[in-house]
């Protein structure tokens, strides 16, 4: 806890700011600067400047394409596979735990991974698999910690979130009873629909689909398609079969 004494340092809000954007000021520095050269450059030739340039900041296998208008914060958390696609005004917060994302998967347009972890929360960060696709405008937060396997494809306007607020105590303000964050596991080759939310403490099971708009407060078995509010199981996925809700389910 700060005494009274630092909150009220002229510099206190500097430091503060500085210190949720990078690892030091130093690295702050380094950061805008490149995002300051090269991160408006729009088209191919932007992409290529930014193959080159952000290597000084962030983790990059082989070549990664970011776009334009891609936000970074904590560079230096971030590891991009070969071949990784970041869509124009995607956001990414790797504090610290991380954020890692496998060879060939796509984050589309507006999509937020934001780890954001200031509590000292041990499991904190985001992590994806290899040939996945992060639809647009998805919000993964990963205080709890963030596991998505390969092949996985999540819809327009997803959220994943590994955290939750404790309220049970209605004498004290919630801001004061803190977080739980147990962790969000979602298993290979699953299908998440648009609108759909996962909250905290959830398995996917592998091949398993989520249905638009719905909300996953449980475990999802392997290859089960769930919907509703809460989520609950419509069907298991047969070998083979086909019937009007596997149509119905992404939107």
């Amino acid at each position: 806890m700060r005494s009274d004494f630092q909150r009220s340092r002229p510099d206190a809000g500097l430091r503060l700011y500085v210190g949720r954007q990078a690892s030091s000021l130093s690295r702050y520095c380094l950061e805008q600067l490149l995002f300051a050269m090269a991160g408006w450059v729009p088209s191919v030739l932007g992409i290529a400047f930014r193959a080159v340039l952000y290597r000084l900041i962030l983790r990059m296998d082989g070549v990664a394409a970011i776009e334009n208008g891609v936000r970074l914060r904590f560079a230096d958390h971030i590891h991009l596979g070969r071949n990784v696609y970041l869509d124009h005004g995607t956001y990414l917060h790797a504090c610290p735990g991380g954020i890692s994302i496998g060879d060939g998967t796509f984050v589309m347009h507006g999509a937020v991974l934001h780890v954001y972890n200031f509590r000292g929360l041990p499991h904190s960060g985001i992590h994806v698999g290899r040939d996945s696709l992060i639809g647009e405008l998805n919000v993964l937060r990963g205080q709890g910690g963030i596991t998505i396997g390969d092949r996985v494809y999540t819809a327009p306007l997803v959220q994943i979130l590994a955290v939750n607020h404790v309220f049970s105590d209605p004498t004290r303000p919630m801001v004061e009873q803190g977080i739980t964050a147990e962790g969000i596991w979602i298993e290979d080759d699953v299908w998440i629909g648009a609108g759909a939310i996962i909250t905290d403490g959830v398995r996917l099971g592998h091949g398993a689909v989520v249905a638009a708009g719905a909300v996953v407060t449980d475990d999802v078995p392997p290859h089960t398609v769930v919907g509703g509010v809460p989520a609950r199981i419509l069907k298991t996925i047969e070998p083979g079969g086909n019937s009007p809700v596997d149509k119905a389910v992404y939107v």
